[in-house]
């Protein structure tokens, strides 16, 4: 997308973008692509990303409550009966998604 100032885009077409109710964010409903113009997720960047704060995921520990050990010899069990595999990617999306060793 292009803006010629904040807030303002240069075609009225851009109806999914809107000023966030935070100041300085702006709000896109759908999905954003970032080197690609295929996104298949809401968010898809095809490159690099610098984070320069924190990142945060349902998976951190700051969003949990009553972590325990579990016991080892039970989770080694599981693992052992999980399937492992290796794969190459295929062609066309590795091609795509900038992939140099499939």
């Amino acid at each position: 997308f292009q803006a010629s100032n904040p807030g303002q885009f240069e075609n009225d077409s851009d109806a999914l973008w809107q000023r966030g109710h935070v100041p300085e964010t702006i709000v896109y409903h759908g999905r954003v692509g970032i080197n690609t113009d295929a996104p298949d997720e809401a968010l898809v960047v095809c490159g690099n990303a610098k984070v320069m704060g924190r990142v945060m995921h349902p998976s951190d520990s700051r969003a949990k409550q009553n972590i325990r050990e579990v016991d080892t010899n039970e989770q080694l069990r599981r693992i052992t009966q999980m399937r492992l595999v290796e794969y190459d990617y295929k062609p066309e999306f590795a091609s795509v998604m900038g992939i140099k060793n499939t």
